[in-house]
């Protein structure tokens, strides 16, 4: 997991726990439901970094480690 997968994880417990909260309270947010979006996008955007820098690609470039 990187550091945008940890942001995204991180965002989406800490909008969930506030949601919740909210929902408890009696309050209706219909906005808060694009906060999982976004943090699903980043949890993608993440994703694809990691498909992108596989440690594969670095043993090719860093040929000092062998």
């Amino acid at each position: 997991m990187n550091s945008f997968q940890f942001i995204a994880v991180t965002g989406i417990l800490m909008s969930g726990l506030a949601h919740l909260l909210l929902h408890l309270w009696g309050k209706e947010i219909a906005s808060f439901n694009y906060l999982y979006v976004c943090w699903s996008v980043l949890f993608v955007f993440g994703s694809i970094q990691n498909l992108r820098h596989n440690p594969e690609d670095d043993d090719h470039h860093h040929h000092h480690h062998h």
